[in-house]
């Protein structure tokens, strides 16, 4: 039996991969879900947990944040070479472990570290989408990536509609509780129905490079989180950005010197995996100054003690509840958006679903830029943005399987992936900072001129994020076998189930 040829896969999975992709879509939707659910919970956990608003920050975002940028790359690259189902399943349990610990913390200490394991959920979608590249027919590949990856930006709205009616009416623990649910659900699901990946050749982990790289990474994400406290110009957070650009540097040195190096520096340089991954922070950032402003546009002056309210003139006075079915529409159009942009992918080009993304979310962020005053706006224009996110979304996982081998395949997405969620990072802190700017005089108090040019600036974002997208293009064809080549090299052999002469163009 060839080397390259799959194993026997479990037993209840049908011959199209239906049931590898229900279950996948289960996954991701655990790791989705989790990640806005827990928003409406920062007040909640400011008062119960008897901490400030930047120790309820820090277990919600940052700490899960943080170590998901570290644990990404290193969590991919095992899948690669250890097989993506028994990493998969691995990923789940600690995941389980993490979210029974944030529901039983008994202080915030406690659940900012529980948080921090939950990290290793990101690692669910670069896994995910290699495990669909291998277990789906050629016909359903890209509709199957485009579904699963626009969940992720789907799952938004519905995140935080589920998160703010489990706030509003039981205990904060409940949240952790639901996700628990869904992530037994996902584990019991694998075992069954997804099958392994083909016999790997299980090359040594680069953990020296796991380490430069994870370490550039937070002290990135330490200098935008702690930016907005402690001061842009201020030395601590200089000193963490350039401490970032000096350990990525010294990554780079050692990967290119690496027998088995965590990343291929020769395939990163490449123009069209490096202009995917430009284009996926751009439509991070696009995406997370939404994710800011919106729910605090509709809760504004909710909240706000009466002298402070009334220096507001703008906003709907919305609860978590209903800032969350403010954005819902946008979720539900999000999600078949996703589903079709594999269609226009294969009529059209991989790349063109990404373009067309970043143009309509630029479209969208301008026009809520100007008009956002009635609640139908802010649902429409949204809606707007929230569609081409899911273009978008849809495109970078099959830009990325049409662009690398397959035995890179998870760790390029899980570096596409970390893209993505730095650049979420920036277009949180972005929103924030324009907010604080173009504050009320006299107060902390955000001005109606500070939403529109936030707003503004999403539109920007998106609209740079088109020149990346556009050169993601490459007329070149993967490599094939050289003349007098023994054997072809392997990102060009036939991949599970699908033809030995089949070779699919990159755009």
């Amino acid at each position: 039996m060839p080397a390259h040829q799959p194993r026997s896969r479990p037993t209840g999975k049908s011959p199209n991969g239906t049931a590898t992709l229900v279950t996948l879509i289960v996954a991701v939707l655990s790791y989705a879900l989790m990640q806005t659910m827990l928003v409406p919970s920062i007040g909640v956990l400011q008062r119960e947990l008897n901490t400030t608003p930047v120790g309820a920050s820090w277990a919600v975002l940052s700490s899960t944040l943080l170590a998901s940028a570290v644990l990404t790359p290193l969590i991919s690259r095992l899948g690669d070479s250890h097989g993506k189902r028994r990493v998969l399943t691995a990923v789940l349990l600690v995941y389980l472990v993490g979210t029974i610990g944030c529901a039983a913390s008994w202080n915030i200490g406690a659940l900012i570290g529980f948080r921090a394991v939950q990290g290793v959920a990101l690692s669910i979608l670069p896994l995910s989408f290699g495990l669909l590249r291998e277990a789906l027919p050629p016909r359903r590949m890209a509709f199957g990536l485009g579904l699963t990856s626009g969940l992720v930006a789907g799952a938004a709205g519905v995140g935080l509609l589920a998160g703010g009616l489990i706030v509003d009416h039981t205990s904060w623990r409940w949240l952790f509780v639901a996700g628990g649910v869904l992530i037994v659900a996902t584990l019991l699901l694998t075992l069954r129905t997804v099958p392994e990946s083909p016999d790997t050749s299980r090359a040594p982990l680069d953990l020296p490079g796991a380490g430069l790289l994870g370490l550039s990474l937070v002290t990135a994400l330490l200098g935008l989180t702690e930016g907005p406290g402690r001061g842009w110009g201020s030395a601590a957070v200089l000193g963490l950005f350039a401490a970032c650009v000096v350990l990525f540097v010294l990554f780079v040195l050692h990967e290119r010197s690496c027998a088995h190096p965590l990343v291929d520096i020769g395939l990163l340089a490449r123009r069209p995996i490096l202009m995917t991954h430009l284009g996926a922070f751009m439509l991070g950032a696009n995406q997370f100054v939404f994710y800011v402003l919106v729910p605090k546009l509709a809760e504004l002056p909710n909240g706000l003690p009466p002298d402070a309210a009334r220096l507001v003139t703008y906003g709907f006075g919305a609860s978590v509840t209903g800032a969350g079915l403010m954005m819902l529409p946008g979720t539900l159009l999000g999600l078949p958006a996703s589903a079709i942009a594999g269609r226009v992918g294969r009529r059209c080009g991989a790349r063109t679903p990404l373009v067309l993304g970043l143009v309509v979310s630029a479209a969208g962020s301008a026009l809520m830029a100007f008009l956002h005053a009635a609640v139908w706006q802010v649902v429409v224009f949204y809606a707007v943005v929230a569609v081409g996110a899911g273009f978008a979304m849809a495109a970078l996982p099959k830009l990325v399987h049409n662009i690398t081998a397959p035995a890179q395949n998870a760790t390029a997405n899980g570096i596409n992936t970390v893209a993505r969620t730095v650049g979420g990072a920036v277009g949180s802190q972005l929103g924030t900072a324009v907010l604080t700017t173009w504050a009320i005089d006299g107060t902390s108090l955000p001005s109606a001129n500070g939403f529109t040019i936030a707003f503004a600036a999403g539109a920007v974002v998106a609209a740079l994020g088109v020149l990346p997208a556009l050169w993601t293009h490459t007329r070149s064809t993967p490599p094939t076998t050289a003349p007098g080549t023994a054997h072809p090299p392997p990102w060009s052999r036939p991949e599970p189930h699908r033809p030995a002469a089949h070779v699919r163009p990159l755009d």
